[in-house]
């Protein structure tokens, strides 16, 4: 019995990879990996145990299968900065920068160099779609149209967003069909405060905490680098906070309706556990029968440090 145990458990280690081996397999960085699981290139299951994400060994020999394997692949998965973006769309890294923050290139990645600035990286075969098609020739020669660059002197900087808004597709994607899952992605870019306004129900709240997807890493917790990446995942602009509140708000909704949060039973009442700081009640004193009219009452007597004040006194006026 033992040894079909084991059978089975190496049966399903083969069956399924890690993450890290599965970019290695693939000739992917772990970036590039975790890249072409959020566009669609690659499938990947949650692990029934909770340890994150496995990719099916099946999976693995359709992708080394595809023609142009590994070339092709990485091609997809190719994400480029300011200076290369530029390149690939022939234009002045001022224009470049004057795109990305119009919104009209959309960022699909970005991590924090040693100095804490913000480096944007753009997906390089959108780039080249974008400069092959020939709408977009006006954009990428000539002055920049008048109504553009008064946007753009008023500080205007859509890459943030432009981002947020791409995370919240992948982020969709990966939620699948639970329904509490796409809720806790939309819930993912607003604040705690926030998501408390729109789920109040506690035990709602809770279960939607349970599929909250982990942010990424920049930097230890806490820190400067941490601070700005979450601030940069949060929402910013009132008209796309208006927006996600609506979005989590119809979410939840049809989350409550196909899968109702797990609540306790309607029976069980949880025994009050006493605490410290609790304050306790006064036991009332016990009643004592009122003594009869012809009883004579005892004088009480005299405390023992009021008869030696009053012997101190006679002294004194002796």
């Amino acid at each position: 019995m033992s040894g079909n145990t084991v059978t089975q458990a190496n049966d399903t280690f083969n069956t399924f990879c890690t993450p890290s081996r599965a970019a290695r397999e693939l000739g992917l960085k772990r970036g590039e990996f975790d890249l072409a699981v959020n566009l669609g290139h690659i499938r990947a299951v949650p692990d029934e145990g909770g340890g994150g994400l496995r990719v099916a060994r099946t999976e693995i020999d359709r992708l080394c299968a595809e023609e142009g394997y590994p070339e092709a692949l990485q091609q997809r998965v190719e994400a480029v900065g300011t200076r290369d973006g530029a390149d690939l769309l022939k234009v002045s890294h001022g224009r470049f920068t004057r795109l990305a923050r119009l919104g009209v290139v959309v960022p699909v990645r970005f991590y924090l160099n040693r100095y804490r600035a913000v480096v944007w990286l753009y997906l390089a075969e959108e780039l080249r779609q974008f400069a092959a098609d020939e709408t977009n020739a006006q954009l990428l020669a000539g002055r920049t149209p008048s109504d553009l660059r008064e946007r753009l002197e008023t500080g205007l900087d859509l890459r943030p967003r432009t981002w947020r808004g791409r995370n919240l597709g992948f982020l969709r994607r990966q939620a699948g069909d639970h329904p509490w899952a796409y809720a806790a992605a939309v819930a993912s870019l607003l604040d705690a405060a926030q998501v408390a306004e729109i789920v109040q129900d506690p035990y709602e709240r809770a279960h939607l905490n349970r599929f909250r997807p982990r942010p990424s890493t920049h930097g230890a917790p806490g820190s400067p680098a941490a601070r700005l990446a979450e601030s940069l995942a949060m929402a910013q602009d009132p008209d796309e906070i208006c927006w996600l509140r609506a979005d989590l708000a119809q979410a939840v909704s049809e989350a409550r309706t196909l899968q109702p949060a797990p609540r306790p039973a309607s029976g069980a009442r949880p025994t009050p556990t006493p605490s410290c700081s609790a304050p306790v009640a006064p036991v009332p004193p016990r009643a004592t029968p009122a003594p009869a009219t012809d009883q004579i009452q005892p004088v009480p007597e005299e405390p023992p440090r009021s008869r030696g004040l009053m012997r101190w006194l006679r002294r004194d006026t002796a």
